[in-house]
Order: C-alpha cells, then sequence, then structure tokens
C-alpha cells in the first residue's frame, strides 16, 4: 500500500477504535440488524438509460469548499430529489472532505432516494455503524484492502441488506473485485493517493467488465456529454459531486444531467 493511502487508512482505524470504545462492536452489530430495511438502490441504478448518483460534501482536497458547506445538508438533498437524480452519496470521511455519518443520516431523513456512504471502510465495525446510520449503498475501495478482506467486507455488507459497489481504479482491482463476489463496480479516475485524475478509465476498464455487472463511472463527469459518453462506453450510472455542488442551483444542475441520462439519444443496457 502507498505511504499516503496508508496514512489514511491508520488514521481511519484510529477513528474507529475511539468509536468502538463508546459502542461497543456487539452493540452497533445489535442496533445495525434491528434498522428497518434497506432502500432498493440496485433497482434505482437499474432505471433505463444512465442514472446520476449525485454527492453532497462539504469540501474536497482538490476543489474546496462546496454548496454543501454553507447550506443545510437537508436542503441539498431535497434538491438533489427534485432534479431528478437517482440515488445520493453521501462524503462521510472526515479526514479530508470534513464529512460526518450524522451528514448522511440527515439527507437520508429527509428524501426518499436509496443512500450511499461515502468513506474509506477497511474495517467490520464500519458496516454496521453505516448501516446504523442509514446507509443502503457502501464503497470499497478495493486497491487498499486484500482480497480476503475484500471478501469478507462484501459478505458482511450483503447480510444486512446492503448494496457494495466495488471502487476500482485499474483493470487488475476489477478482476479482483469480481473475483470476491462484486456485482456492482464503480471505476473512480481519481487516484487515491495523489488526487489526480485519468480521464479514460472508465473506457479502458468498463468494456471488460460482464454484461451483468452495473458499472458507476465515478469522478470527472461535470457535463451532460461526459455522461452520454460514459454512457456509450457501458455507464448504467454516473457519480457527480463538483458538477452538482460548485454551483448556486443544485436542483438545475441536477437535473441537467438527469435529464441528458433519461434522453432517447443516451445509450441504455435497456
Amino acid at each position: 500500500m502507498a505511504e499516503v493511502a496508508e496514512a489514511i487508512v491508520t488514521s481511519v482505524l484510529r477513528d474507529v477504535a475511539r468509536r468502538e470504545a463508546d459502542v461497543p462492536f456487539q452493540e452497533i452489530k445489535a442496533r445495525s440488524r434491528d434498522m428497518a430495511p434497506t432502500r432498493d438502490a440496485r433497482a434505482a441504478m437499474l432505471r433505463p438509460g444512465c442514472g446520476v448518483v449525485a454527492e453532497i460534501k462539504r469540501n474536497s482536497p482538490v476543489y474546496g469548499p462546496t454548496a454543501a458547506k454553507y447550506r443545510s445538508i437537508e436542503e441539498v438533498a431535497h434538491a438533489i430529489e427534485e432534479g431528478g437524480a437517482h440515488l445520493i452519496a453521501c462524503q462521510t470521511e472526515r479526514l479530508r472532505f470534513d464529512g460526518s455519518l450524522t451528514d448522511m443520516a440527515a439527507a437520508r431523513a429527509a428524501v426518499e432516494l436509496p443512500m450511499v456512504c461515502r468513506d474509506v471502510i477497511v474495517d467490520p465495525y464500519q458496516i454496521h455503524e453505516a448501516r446504523c446510520y442509514g446507509a443502503d449503498v457502501l464503497p470499497l475501495q478495493v486497491g487498499i484492502l486484500d482480497q480476503a478482506r475484500l471478501a469478507s467486507l462484501i459478505d458482511r455488507a450483503e447480510s444486512l441488506g446492503m448494496v457494495v459497489m466495488a471502487e476500482v481504479r485499474t483493470p487488475q482491482d476489477a478482476d479482483r473485485a469480481l473475483a470476491a463476489g462484486a456485482s456492482v463496480v464503480a471505476v473512480n479516475s481519481w487516484t487515491f493517493e495523489t488526487n489526480s485524475r485519468n480521464p479514460a478509465a472508465f473506457a479502458e476498464i468498463a468494456p471488460g467488465l460482464p454484461s451483468e455487472v452495473i458499472k458507476i463511472s465515478l469522478g470527472g463527469v461535470t457535463t451532460a456529454r461526459d455522461l452520454i459518453n460514459a454512457a456509450a462506453c457501458g455507464a448504467d450510472a454516473v457519480l457527480a459531486a463538483e458538477a452538482i455542488m460548485s454551483g448556486g442551483d443544485i436542483c438545475q444542475a441536477t437535473r441537467a444531467l438527469a435529464a441528458a441520462g433519461q434522453h432517447p439519444a443516451c445509450p441504455s443496457r435497456r
């Protein structure tokens, strides 16, 4: 694991240990299994056209503060839902994005859409914790997990009714995700360590994925043309953050992408 990634994982595990000291693992596990059923994220991803997963985040190590830093999370979530997004992702990572699980819980309570917890998940405790705060979809960064842990975390999340979104950055990551049983693969064009971007990542990786796998293009989708290009390479959905969060009208920005994804000219698996 690269030095930067190792430092992030170490920080995450330190935070997890602090939270577990307050709420023991067996307690958070029991709470998570008493939660209401998850919302149907898989169906949302498989609606006709190319779906939009709109990400709420307060800050970005690349772009700086976003609209969510100055507005209520509930207001932002409402605007995204009204704009026609299929899912909402909420950045809960504290270290680089000023996120929190309470932000995600607030967003989910305000809307009917399925909720993606965007965080660095490396420990079983985090899976049960995310479910307690309303996560319907959980990302796993394939490149920072060994194969046994990747498979076990997928199994644990799915046992709670959550959909796992395996985030990959290379063809090798994608092969490992499939071998571990992932059925939703998000190709992330941003590197984990350096915050640089490979705009061609989705086009390079997605065509090699099985047809039954749900494919998400993550990172770099800022315009309707970007969405259509991703759909042409097989994307069932795109995850967009800055394109939606950086402007003044979150609802309109979401609507522009969502409309492109539903246009008759937009490629679709259905």
